[in-house]
């Protein structure tokens, strides 16, 4: 019985290590088209709330950081309905 506890400890350690693990979250986001990485002690923060190169690198001076064209950006939102030509919209009283 001892033998079979000593060789579940190592088992529940390594389950628990990876249980507790913080997830990687995704980096850059399709909503914005520019992204500023913050490189500080122990890591990077990506921010990707910046809609041009000046306005990041405006953010960035003087930091450890880097600003970078989104490569996720999806663009602009697009009209869910097509207009057709040569067809007007009824107005809805």
């Amino acid at each position: 019985m001892r033998n079979l506890i000593l060789a579940l400890v190592p088992a529940i350690l390594a389950l628990s290590t990876i249980a507790t693990a913080p997830a990687n979250a995704q980096k850059y986001y399709s909503t914005s088209p520019v992204c500023k990485t913050n490189y500080r002690w122990g890591g990077e923060d990506t921010d990707c709330g910046y809609t041009s190169l000046e306005q990041c690198r405006a953010s960035a001076s003087g930091l450890a950081a880097m600003c970078i064209n989104n490569p996720y950006y999806a663009g602009p939102p697009t009209d869910r309905r097509p207009s057709q030509p040569g067809r007007r919209s009824r107005p809805l009283y």
